[in-house]
């Protein structure tokens, strides 16, 4: 894969304005960064992703989020009411960490975990 200005712009938002952002965040802060269309921006995540480079995950009810934490099978902890989003690693074991009681056949490569909770800003403000 080439590392285009695009694609950089991307990455850059990332590194620098916040581990876990979604789509919308990512596009307006990189469209700051260099003439993009938001189209771009998301075609650059989506080609980003499939390269390995960044990950995207899809906490339930939540806009997808990426990060750049990629190779480890770590899981996340997401605040209810602010949505603060933190990574954690596996608790225990091997990747991918948990193991169905039952694969009923799959190949299973990845286990995503998302705790949900009140982070502490949120718990001193309730």
């Amino acid at each position: 894969m080439r590392l285009t200005a695009p694609r950089l712009a991307v990455l850059d938002v990332l590194e620098h304005e916040g581990k876990h952002r979604d789509a919308e965040f990512i596009a307006a802060a990189a469209r700051r960064r260099l003439k993009l269309s938001r189209q771009a921006v998301y075609d650059n995540l989506n080609a980003l992703v499939a390269a390995g480079i960044i990950r995207r995950i899809e906490p339930a009810g939540r806009p997808a989020l990426y990060e750049t934490r990629v190779g480890d099978n770590h899981h996340h902890l997401i605040c209810r009411r602010c949505y603060a989003t933190v990574d954690i690693d596996c608790a225990v074991g091997h990747a991918p960490c948990l193991q169905p009681s039952e694969d009923h056949g799959f190949v299973i490569d990845e286990a995503e975990v998302v705790y949900w909770g009140l982070c502490p800003t949120c718990q001193q403000n309730s």
